[in-house]
């Protein structure tokens, strides 16, 4: 071997070892995913293992193979191949849980969890000691991957291309797969609420640019770690406030029904965010690490009922609420 083969041989395990965890190849869509937040996000925080976990299980060679067929509009073909090896929802006809979510016409997911009781709670309450019920937090949703971008950006994503979407889901006409994409394409196409920015991303380089476009590039994400506690009464533990508990801007993003993981994200103008250590409160003992944000209604806000039976006036905090699993904020960081 060449001193100059040598040199590249060992300078691309030096490069590895660096971006990627060990033994990963470094061009997974994961390695990918690393790189790119590297890149883009200006900050030396850890880097967020929840979005991580997220990235597609593709390998590096499968990555680039179904991206070359996206790109000849051939994906349709190997719908079959890559539907359960990238983690996409394959069969949603025969899974329950699909068909009750797509039983509410022309109600997303997102609003059927605001529907439960006790989900909002007063500000006040986010104090040591306090001892509260939370509601029930476990995601709903399917369990699904992000698609590398090199092939998200090939899908026609539009109500304009409805039947290439079918042809790509193998979605037949008035099963469930074409109301789950005909719902997705609906929402996403929707106008935002006044004051709001919004954007369906399906893959996280997509939320990260998405992120950046709202808050800058020192940014963080933000979610609650487990989902122990829920449907039960816990105490608070230690609670901080981000940036400083002050009022401020962040981006939510909640997921919705798609064959592949498709977040719905928008900016949020006016909250405050906490991190909070949750206990059993027999034991004290800490449980679960949760993100709460507590929203300030205006005068042109349309909080629905629940948020109305505890905020008290417009521009005041009242309305809080946890960060349910797989849902996530991304705030400055700090």
């Amino acid at each position: 071997m060449t001193p100059l083969l040598l040199l590249l041989f060992f300078s691309s395990l030096t490069v590895g070892s660096a971006s990627t965890s060990a033994g990963e190849n470094l061009y997974t869509p994961k390695a990918n995913l690393i790189r790119y937040w590297n890149k883009e996000v200006k900050n030396n925080h850890a880097k967020p293992t929840f979005l991580l976990s997220k990235a597609s299980p593709l390998s590096a060679v499968d990555a680039e193979r179904f991206s070359k067929l996206a790109a000849q509009n051939a994906l349709s073909s190997q719908f079959p191949a890559i539907c359960p090896t990238a983690n996409l929802l394959c069969f949603p006809d025969s899974s329950p849980i699909v068909q009750e979510l797509i039983s509410h016409p022309n109600v997303d997911a997102f609003k059927i969890i605001w529907r439960q009781q006790g989900i909002f709670f007063r500000e006040s309450m986010l104090k040591k000691g306090k001892v509260m019920p939370m509601p029930d937090i476990k995601d709903k949703m399917p369990e699904r991957s992000f698609l590398p971008r090199s092939i998200s950006s090939k899908i026609p994503f539009s109500t304009s291309k409805i039947s290439e979407l079918k042809k790509i889901f193998h979605a037949e006409d008035n099963s469930t797969m074409e109301t789950m994409i005909v719902e997705a394409l609906n929402k996403c196409e929707k106008a935002p609420s006044p004051g709001e920015t919004e954007r369906c991303v399906g893959s996280a380089e997509d939320m990260i640019d998405f992120a950046i476009s709202i808050l800058g590039r020192n940014i963080a994400v933000r979610s609650t770690e487990n989902v122990k506690g829920s449907k039960q009464n816990i105490m608070i533990g230690s609670v901080k406030g981000i940036n400083g508990g002050k009022v401020m801007q962040l981006v939510a993003c909640h997921q919705t029904l798609f064959p592949y993981l498709l977040y719905s994200c928008h900016s949020v103008p006016k909250v405050r965010v906490y991190e909070v250590d949750i206990l059993d409160p027999n034991s004290k003992a800490k449980i679960n690490h949760g993100v709460a944000s507590c929203h300030m209604h205006t005068s042109n806000s349309n909080p629905n009922h629940a948020e109305l039976t505890i905020a008290s006036g417009p521009g005041q905090i009242r309305a809080c609420h946890w960060v349910f699993e797989n849902h996530l904020i991304w705030t400055v960081a700090n």
